[in-house]
C-alpha cells in the first residue's frame, strides 16, 4: 500500500570562492569551507540553499553535456539550464504529464506519462522531432548508444525505441510496477516496485536472463563501473549489488523515503523525498559521507561531470551541490 500511495504521489548559481561567497537566488550565502575543501569534495556548500525556480512539479533530469533538462509534470513542460551557471535557456512544450529524460548525444526524449507516448527533442534548440507510442504509464528512460529504453509502469513491460528514426523495437514484459532503468553497457536493468526485485536485460535481444529479489520496494538504480546502486524505499536503505552475479554486496542506511540515486564518479548520491535530503556515501565502501538538506521532496538527481542537481518536486525548483 505504502508503494501504490507513494507512487500515486510521484506520478500525480554562481560561486566566488575567493571571497568564500556565492551569490544565491535570494542574496549572498556565506560558505564555512575554504575553497580547497569545496573543490577537492565537489561539494559547494555556498550552494546548499541555492534554487533555480522551473516549472511546476519537476520530477526528473538529464544532463547533455553543457546543459540540464527538468522534466515538469505538471507544466506539461521540459526546462534547459546552462550547468555553468544557472541560467535558463528555454522551456519547451512536452506532450502530456513529462515524467522521465534521457539524453541520446544529441537529443532529449521526453516521456510522457499522461499520454502514454515518448517525445523526442532536439537539444540544440528544444524544437520537437517527433513522438512514439509505448505502453501504459512510461515513467524512466535509459539509452544504450543505439536504442532508448522505457519503462511503462502501469503495464509491467519496458519499451525498446531505434533512437534514429523512432522505430519501436520490441516491447519486454518484466516485474511488477517497474519505475526505474539502468544501462551496464551490456544489460539493461530495471527495478520493479512491486516485485521487490531486479530484472537483468540483454540489451540487443531483450531478452531477460536473471531476475533478483532485493528489498523491499525497490525504486532508482545507478551503476557505478562495476556494482549496481539500488534504492529501497521501504527500508531508507540503498544496495549495493555486484553486477555480474546479481550478488548484494551490502545495504547502507540513508535518509527517509529515498527515491532517487545517482553515481558522480567515486560517490554515490540519493534523494530522500521524505525529509528533503540527499545522502553522499563512498561508492567503494558504503561509507556515508554526509547528508545535506534541499528543496521540498527531492525526487531526482543526476550528475554534470562537477556537480551534483536535484529536482525538488513540491518546491517547483532545482538545486544545485
Amino acid at each position: 500500500m505504502k508503494a501504490k500511495v507513494i507512487l500515486g504521489f510521484a506520478l500525480a548559481t554562481a560561486l566566488a570562492m575567493g571571497s568564500y561567497l556565492a551569490q544565491a537566488q535570494g542574496g549572498v550565502v556565506v560558505s564555512n569551507q575554504n575553497a580547497q575543501q569545496i573543490a577537492l569534495l565537489h561539494w559547494y556548500a555556498a550552494n546548499q540553499t541555492t534554487q533555480i525556480p522551473v516549472g511546476s512539479y519537476p520530477t526528473s533530469l538529464a544532463f547533455d553535456g553543457a546543459s540540464m533538462w527538468v522534466a515538469n509534470g505538471s507544466s506539461n513542460t521540459v526546462t534547459k539550464i546552462r550547468t555553468s551557471d544557472g541560467t535558463i535557456l528555454g522551456t519547451f512544450g512536452a506532450g502530456s504529464g513529462p515524467t522521465a529524460l534521457a539524453f541520446d548525444g544529441a537529443n532529449i526524449w521526453v516521456a510522457d506519462g499522461g499520454n502514454n507516448t515518448v517525445t523526442k527533442l532536439q537539444a540544440s534548440t528544444g524544437a520537437t522531432l517527433g513522438s512514439v507510442a509505448v505502453g501504459s504509464y512510461p515513467y524512466a528512460m535509459a539509452f544504450d548508444g543505439t536504442n532508448v529504453w522505457v519503462v511503462n509502469a502501469y503495464g509491467n513491460s519496458v519499451t525498446k525505441i531505434q533512437a534514429s528514426n523512432l522505430a519501436v523495437v520490441g516491447t519486454y514484459t518484466v516485474g511488477n510496477t517497474p519505475v526505474a532503468l539502468a544501462f551496464d553497457g551490456t544489460y539493461l536493468w530495471v527495478s520493479n516496485l512491486g516485485g521487490s526485485s531486479i530484472s537483468k536485460i540483454l540489451a540487443n535481444t531483450g531478452l531477460t536472463v536473471a531476475t533478483y529479489t532485493v528489498p523491499q520496494n525497490p525504486w532508482g538504480l545507478a551503476f557505478d563501473g562495476t556494482n549496481l546502486w539500488v534504492v529501497s524505499e521501504y527500508n531508507n536503505t540503498v544496495v549495493k549489488v555486484q553486477a555480474s552475479t546479481g550478488t548484494v554486496l551490502g545495504s547502507f542506511p540513508v535518509g527517509y523515503t529515498p527515491t532517487s540515486v545517482a553515481f558522480d564518479g567515486a560517490n554515490v548520491w540519493v534523494g530522500n523525498v521524505g525529509n528533503n535530503t540527499v545522502t553522499k556515501l563512498q561508492a567503494s565502501t558504503g561509507a556515508n559521507l554526509g547528508t545535506f538538506s534541499v528543496g521540498s521532496n527531492p525526487r531526482a538527481v543526476a550528475f554534470d561531470g562537477t556537480n551534483i542537481w536535484v529536482a525538488n518536486e513540491i518546491s517547483n525548483t532545482v538545486s544545485k551541490l
